[in-house]
């Protein structure tokens, strides 16, 4: 990636970097470097060295930028806002995590100790053992520390070692390392440990994983009701579903996109990485996948979205808005989440229904023509046109079909606008290849860490929606985002 000048951010730089907010996670020391977040694999001190000596004239080098706190060295003391961090060198990082002989007072010590002499703040991350990460750990941002002193002393092993005292720059986000938190295990382990249980399961066993409902807002824990849990789509009878497609010839798994049918829809290549039992790698317009006529099995990398629920959900209730969804393990960037389900229907038939909050309209193709403001992703796909269904509403604008999840749905009926969402909407198409009748997915947007809530853009247009009497209705937004836009509708 550096020869290929793909990192994001290459130079070094102080403070926040764009797009990396308080408390993101990384699930690998590779992913940082990727970024240009911190630049050492192994190193816990991230510095610039002389040669930024033109562009910062006015400081001493080398200055630290970034410091990575992962329990490496023994004589770390980390009090959340307050951290005593040890400096590097001497430590037996791939054995016993020693300190071996004494420190020097130079690289990315001397780095620290000028930030501290020159009041450059610098990034602190904290790194966790974490099973379902793929490098088995997580490491998250937790912002600005000042280095307020240094000092030299004896360490537990008798070696000198630096040590470097730095405070949380005030007016940044909470600590969401309440990691400090999580790791005395904030997270149940089962329902019984839960605070506020209405309901063990709300899917009644029909989910691979149960979902618990939590509710700490009422005296009395309440549970979501008015609705039949279903796993898979309802069709209403005059609602035609096209018959399957011919599908590829692939044997046990996709793997060869020259020769995969499948992939050719996708533009040539495979929408999916095999990582995590599956991450998407970008959104796409459409994602075509393997189906019922297909060679391949199961377990094939291009059936993502179709596997069981990974991942351990809870609904909750909240103060502002309502119900609510949230994970007890953490998502990884691209794995599905859960599909939108409900009862399959056309639009015209739901027009009439009032206060049903519940309609996901399948604007698939809309949205590919960029239709009536809709955001296009400017991703090719090959769509057979023989298979296409003409849009037959007088209006191109409006989608033909919709989801009701409002009487039957699952999981995804209580998941939350966001003006800054973590999720996104993916259109799907596995048994067939109708964008109209297209599944909806809602896959990770970023790297979610576990118990923060779960939301997607609902997509509405401010002053679109009108009431009975045809006036506009407006709804207030309480998703708290920074750039909240204080209007859902």
């Amino acid at each position: 990636m550096i020869q290929s000048k793909a990192i994001l951010y290459p130079r070094k730089r102080f403070g926040h970097l764009p797009g990396i907010a308080v408390g993101h996670r990384f699930f690998s020391r590779a992913e940082m470097c990727a970024v240009g977040f911190h630049n050492h694999w192994l190193n816990g001190i991230d510095y610039m060295g002389v040669e930024y000596k033109k562009e910062y004239r006015e400081y001493e080098l080398p200055l630290a930028v970034s410091i990575i706190m992962s329990g490496q060295y023994e004589d770390d003391l980390d009090n959340a806002d307050t951290v005593t961090y040890t400096g590097q060198g001497g430590n037996n990082l791939t054995g016993n995590k020693r300190q071996v002989r004494d420190q020097l007072l130079e690289r990315g010590n001397l780095a620290l100790k000028n930030c501290c002499e020159y009041h450059v703040p610098v990034r602190v991350t904290r790194g966790h053992a974490c099973t379902t990460s793929y490098s088995k750990k997580v490491y998250t941002y937790d912002g600005l520390y000042e280095v307020v002193k240094y000092w030299a002393q004896k360490g537990v092993s008798g070696f000198t070692v630096y040590k470097y005292q730095l405070k949380r720059l005030k007016g940044q986000p909470e600590l969401t390392t309440d990691q400090v938190n999580f790791v005395c295990g904030r997270i149940p382990k089962s329902t019984s440990e839960i605070e506020g249980l209405a309901c063990e399961d709300i899917s009644k066993g029909l989910e691979f994983k149960p979902i618990p409902a939590t509710n700490r807002v009422d005296d009395q824990p309440v549970a979501p009701s008015g609705f039949t849990y279903i796993k898979s789509l309802m069709i209403e009878p005059n609602v035609k579903i096209p018959k399957s497609s011919t599908g590829c010839n692939c044997q046990g798994s996709c793997t060869d996109s020259k020769k995969c049918a499948c992939a050719k829809l996708n533009g040539g290549n495979f929408p999916y990485v095999a990582l995590n039992d599956g991450r998407l790698i970008e959104p796409r317009d459409v994602v075509f996948e393997c189906g019922p006529h297909c060679g391949c099995g199961p377990e094939c990398v291009n059936r993502t979205s179709q596997k069981r629920l990974r991942f351990h959900l809870e609904v909750f209730c909240s103060a502002k808005k309502g119900w609510a969804v949230r994970s007890w393990d953490y998502i990884p960037a691209g794995s599905p989440v859960c599909e939108y389900i409900g009862v399959l229907r056309r639009t015209a038939d739901v027009d009439t229904i009032s206060d049903n909050d519940y309609i996901f309209e399948i604007d698939c193709q809309q949205t590919m023509q960029g239709l009536d403001g809709r955001q296009r992703r400017l991703r090719d796909v090959a769509v057979p046109t023989n298979d296409k269904v003409s849009q037959s509403s007088e209006d191109e604008n409006v989608p033909e079909f919709c989801i009701d999840a409002g009487s039957k749905g699952n999981v995804a009926r209580f998941i939350n606008h966001s003006c800054e969402p973590n999720l996104f909407v993916q259109c799907v198409l596995s048994s067939h290849q109708d964008l109209s009748l297209a599944r909806v997915v809602l896959f990770a947007a970023d790297n979610i860490p576990p118990l923060q809530e779960l939301t997607y853009d609902y997509g509405y247009t401010l002053d679109s929606v009108h009431g009975p009497d045809g006036n506009v209705k407006k709804l207030t937004c309480y998703c708290g985002a920074l750039n909240c836009r204080k209007r859902l509708y």
